[in-house]
């Protein structure tokens, strides 16, 4: 269901100079950029519904005249979690829309193409079709940054919890990172597939001879896969060790809380036995007595502690 989206829309068109193609970049599209849309192009009414729609599934629509395609790209925001970017295009003979919330790779390549005469020659130049690859390749290069971020991450959590200098629990940090890896897999995933099926859309958009470049960004994407594949792994394992060194120092405490225990136990019963108002108690009375006593106690812990050293228990 098409939900209201508050953000302000922001409405960019770059054209070559011939007028052989355009570029509508749509920055939070909201009802007045869709209204937009139904004054200029002829797009299918439920495809202009679900660019206002929350959580749509990637896909591709195929129509005479143009194609729709919905595509999930994996972005982490500073200080944030990994999450996805949904991005909405239409694609025809001589255009181009695309409407997103934010993604900072379309603002860029726009602001680029803006403001960059090469830059905006070699994306837009050559058709409809290569700019499409253009723009979906980048898309997808900026998960391999994402990618090196991660494998960082794991690699500098797996010196911690090796580092016997600081035993701490780092559970937390690693469900996070856990949590990075699991989201990047799930909005990959299905975009295996719709950027396979490319190849065989409308050749008017997208001619045989850039099969080759689609070819590309699905291997580029299959690359993508199986490090995350490596990444689950890791981070599976680096949960596993992190809770057998904890477990570890809480079984060194509870030994060394016992040992103390053990070693406390006959003190405290000679202490308690010394401590009853009786008469013809050892030791009472004498001008030496609490020396006795006290010797008795070093004797016992020291006797106690030399035993459990001599089993290795300590």
């Amino acid at each position: 269901m098409p939900t209201k989206n508050h953000a302000k829309s922001q409405i960019e068109k770059l054209k070559l100079k011939d007028g052989s193609f355009t570029w509508v970049n749509i920055n939070h599209p909201n009802d007045a950029s869709i209204e937009y849309l139904k004054r200029n192009y002829e797009f299918h009414h439920l495809d202009l519904e679900d660019c206002i729609s929350q959580r749509q599934r990637p896909k591709i629509d195929d129509y005479e005249d143009y194609l729709f395609l919905i595509l999930h790209i994996p972005i982490k925001p500073r200080g944030k979690q990994v999450r996805s970017s949904e991005l909405y295009l239409f694609i025809g003979q001589d255009f181009i829309v695309t409407l997103h919330r934010g993604n900072p790779i379309i603002k860029k390549v726009f602001e680029d193409c803006k403001s960059k005469k090469k830059v905006k020659e070699e994306y837009m130049r050559k058709g409809s079709g290569y700019f499409l690859y253009m723009l979906i390749n980048d898309l997808f290069e900026s998960g391999l940054p994402l990618i090196d971020y991660l494998d960082k991450q794991i690699s500098e959590l797996e010196v911690e919890v090796f580092d016997s200098g600081k035993s701490r629990d780092r559970l937390r940090e690693i469900l996070l990172l856990k949590k990075d890896i699991i989201n990047f897999r799930r909005i990959i995933m299905p975009e295996r597939a719709i950027v396979a099926q490319l190849e065989h859309k409308n050749k008017k958009f997208l001619p045989e001879k850039l099969d080759v470049y689609f070819d590309d960004i699905v291997d580029k994407i299959e690359k993508m896969w199986n490090n995350l594949e490596n990444l689950k792994e890791l981070v599976d394992s680096l949960q596993e060790t992190n809770e057998s060194v904890i477990s570890h120092n809480t079984n060194n405490v509870i030994k060394i809380l016992t040992v103390f225990s053990v070693v406390m136990l006959p003190l405290t019963f000679i202490t308690g036995f010394y401590g009853m108002n009786v008469q013809g108690l050892p030791f009472v009375g004498t001008q030496a007595s609490i020396l006795k006593i006290a010797g008795i106690l070093a004797f016992v812990a020291i006797s106690m502690i030399s035993y459990f050293r001599y089993r290795r228990w300590i």
